[in-house]
């Protein structure tokens, strides 16, 4: 059975083998069981030192470089140790069978490192939620979004407007409390009204930025849709620069929808290869159809692709509330071609016009996104709770008939919303799903 007072280890880097690998422990016992590890504790904070590490009988394991950061000035808060030894499954392995040896000495969970940070004041829930994001970045983009929250930048923000509500709520219920008093005048509610209400555009404007913030994290999606044969696995073979989609002269190939990740100028885009859509009698064919359509409906942006025996070059009107781009392909075998009929010719045959498309669709995702990404609520549940904040502070704004009290009622409720975003408040019932997303050791 694990506890929270159990002095936790495990391997911090990459897959083994590798060249280094990199051991954490954390705990009351961290410096205890490294003593037993190298011979002694002569090792100054903070600064890495070579030793031998040794098991039980003396015998030397590995030459190694150990660090140690005793709390509360360590990652966790708590007395931790670093192990950075050659990255061999065996080394590691004995490493590790030496600590196992301490009795409340175990291996960590996923996410048990960040959860102690977090529970030890090191960090906030917005903090913990950016490292994890930062761990998975793949695009540049999502990596400066997630710098964003693990440093605490959007903690911050939020803090501010909590402590703003709080403020507020102080000089309402001073007036409550002292409207007889003359430290007090009459009307500083109505200043505190002035606030609340600019408070509120703050964080309307906040939300409206989240949209591309998701983007950024979740990806940019576009589906490429078209009649059969119009060039969709051939665009997508191309412009992910590998054959992921089976391309053939048969009506009809693609019967699923492909999904393929790329990085465009440091977004991340979801690209779906879709079936030609077409009457068909084929039981298969229509499902794949039905799919096509269904993708296109939900993404962010359609290519819509047409080749010269393309039976209309008017755009599906199922798809008209997604934006879309209507691409001339097969651009090789023309001579001549009506610009003014499509957004762009392109041809993945011999990669003409494919730069113009790429920038085209980073374009695209910068009209949703904004250039300049500050800072923006990037998760599900951050938008959720400043929502929240948004009703309470409205209704606080709108009830001027109501009672003073009510009013600041109001006001400490979305206080209480944001404290939900950072884990100041009630949280305990999203902690497990949080720290899940991490990985051992981290």
């Amino acid at each position: 059975m694990t506890s929270s007072n159990d002095t936790i280890f495990a391997l911090s880097s990459g897959a083994l083998p590798a060249g280094v690998a990199v051991l954490r422990v954390s705990g009351s016992i961290a410096f205890t069981a490294l003593s037993a590890l190298i011979g002694d504790l002569s090792v100054p904070p903070r600064k890495a030192t070579l030793r031998s590490i040794r098991n039980r009988n003396a015998d030397v394991i590995d030459q190694a470089l150990v660090m140690v950061f005793p709390g509360p000035n360590s990652f966790t808060g708590e007395d931790c140790v670093e192990i950075q030894c050659h990255g061999s499954r065996a080394v590691v392995a004995s490493i590790f069978e030496e600590l196992q040896r301490h009795q409340g000495v175990r291996p960590a969970e996923a996410g048990e490192f960040s959860r102690r940070a977090f529970e030890n004041g090191k960090m906030d829930l917005v903090e913990v939620e950016g490292l994890a994001d930062l761990l998975q970045a793949e695009t540049e983009m999502q990596r400066r979004l997630a710098v964003e929250q693990s440093t605490g930048r959007l903690s911050a923000l939020y803090d501010g407007w909590a402590m703003r509500l709080t403020r507020a709520r102080a000089f309402i219920e001073a007036e409550l409390d002292f409207a007889d008093e003359e430290d007090v005048p009459g009307s500083v509610a109505d200043q505190v009204w002035v606030n609340v209400a600019q408070l509120k555009r703050e964080i309307s404007e906040h939300l409206e930025r989240g949209q591309g913030s998701e983007i950024i994290r979740d990806g940019f999606r576009i589906a490429l849709v078209g009649e059969p044969n119009a060039g969709k696995s051939t665009l997508l073979n191309a412009l992910s620069g590998r054959d992921v989609a089976i391309v053939t002269d048969i009506a009809g190939t693609t019967r699923d929808v492909l999904t393929v990740d790329m990085n465009i100028d440091g977004y991340l885009v979801k690209m779906f290869d879709t079936a030609g859509l077409r009457e068909t009698a084929d039981v298969v064919e229509q499902e794949g159809v039905r799919r096509a359509v269904s993708t296109a409906a939900s993404a962010d942006l359609i290519l819509a692709l047409h080749d010269n025996d393309s039976v209309s070059k008017q755009f599906d009107d199922r798809f008209k509330d997604v934006p879309c781009l209507n691409v001339r392909t097969k651009l090789d075998l023309l001579t001549q071609i009506d610009k003014n009929e499509f957004d762009l010719s392109i041809s993945a045959k011999n990669g003409r016009g494919l730069d113009d498309l790429r920038s085209r669709i980073k374009f695209e995702i910068e009209k949703r996104t904004g250039s300049s990404h500050t800072l923006a609520p990037a998760r599900a549940r951050h938008k959720k709770r400043l929502e929240e904040t948004l009703n309470y502070v409205s209704d606080a704004l709108n009830s001027e008939a109501a009672d003073l009290a009510i009013r600041s009622e109001y006001l400490r409720l979305a206080a209480t919303s944001l404290g939900r975003i950072t884990g100041r408040v009630d949280v305990e019932e999203l902690l497990g799903v949080i720290f899940s997303e991490f990985c051992i050791g981290k």
